[in-house]
């Protein structure tokens, strides 16, 4: 097994929105990602961040899609990742052609990247229910599916009742993209294991609190957590390969090249196929050579 890598793409650095929130700057970075072996390419999904939350260590972040078409546009055959997209915070059908526009326009490169969220506050100003999210999330897939067949969808959600709606055009396949499911909590595991491709546990270091989510802070979390990923996927006689994707900055930041691989080797040896690689730099030259130290360092030929 060889890991793949995602690297971020800047655009939450607002504070030098001219080096890093720009077109130019995404398209920049993710040609450097491309060139370098990178599989991918990811942002997030905050489209109305609290100021307390952003005060205590939160972020700002450009519409996913928007940004992801940008570097679509500029590359040619890296993935575009959400990472992660919070499908309750939009009606199923808004949602569902954000998702197959980026999906028809890039080639079929997306990888959606998918989670309830946790962030109550952003919900309010949704005018989301909170204590509903997981089963709003549910529902968009399920509409997601259904929209990817080709056929007239007839839905009644809880919050919308639709007859006869058609997309098109649809990619070739008959199947949306790639769904990687986020959340530490048993029931993120679960609605990943039992119906699609990924699971992306986050890395809770300095936010356990806030995540509302079960914690996973060292190797050894991480490698029982993918463990009961497994035994109830063989529990449910599930088959098929689970890709985890899993953000490994943390853990990496400040270390030798020596500790580095060995952190990155313990992570494959328990069951990690993608890692997140967070962008470090004051500007734009220095996160594009950083990009390139950590390729030539860590992303091996099999992955370019």
């Amino acid at each position: 097994m060889t890991l793949h890598y995602s690297f971020e793409l800047p655009t939450t650095k607002v504070e030098a929105a001219a080096e890093f929130v720009t077109a130019e700057a995404i398209a920049e970075i993710a040609n450097a990602a491309e060139s370098c072996g990178y599989g991918a390419v990811h942002v997030t999904d905050h489209p109305a961040p609290d100021a307390k939350w952003l005060d205590h260590g939160g972020h700002h972040a450009l519409d996913p899609f928007v940004a992801l078409s940008f570097a679509a546009a500029r590359t040619s055959t890296i993935r575009l990742l959400t990472n992660i997209y919070v499908a309750a915070y939009r009606n199923p059908f808004l949602g569902a052609k954000l998702i197959q526009s980026l999906d028809m326009l890039s080639g079929r490169r997306l990888i959606l990247g998918t989670g309830a969220g946790y962030l109550k506050p952003e919900y309010r100003s949704l005018g989301v229910d909170f204590e509903t999210r997981g089963a709003l999330l549910d529902e968009a897939l399920d509409v997601l599916a259904k929209i990817y067949t080709g056929d007239d969808v007839a839905y009644d959600g809880s919050r919308f009742s639709a007859r006869g709606v058609r997309f098109r055009p649809l990619p070739p396949g008959g199947s949306p993209p790639p769904v990687w499911i986020g959340g530490n909590s048993k029931i993120a595991v679960r609605r990943a294991v039992s119906r699609y491709e990924g699971w992306a546990p986050f890395n809770t270091v300095g936010y356990e609190a806030a995540s509302r989510t079960a914690g996973i802070a060292t190797v050894d979390e991480l490698k029982s957590a993918i463990d009961w990923a497994r035994a109830y996927g063989a529990s449910i006689g599930r088959t098929q390969p689970l890709d985890i994707c899993f953000s490994a900055s943390v853990m990496l930041d400040g270390k030798s090249t020596d500790e580095q691989q060995a952190v990155l080797a313990a992570l494959e040896s328990a069951g990690v196929t993608w890692v997140i690689v967070s962008a470090v730099g004051d500007d734009r030259h220095e996160v594009i050579a950083n990009l390139r130290d950590f390729a030539d360092r860590f992303v091996t030929s099999a992955a370019r």
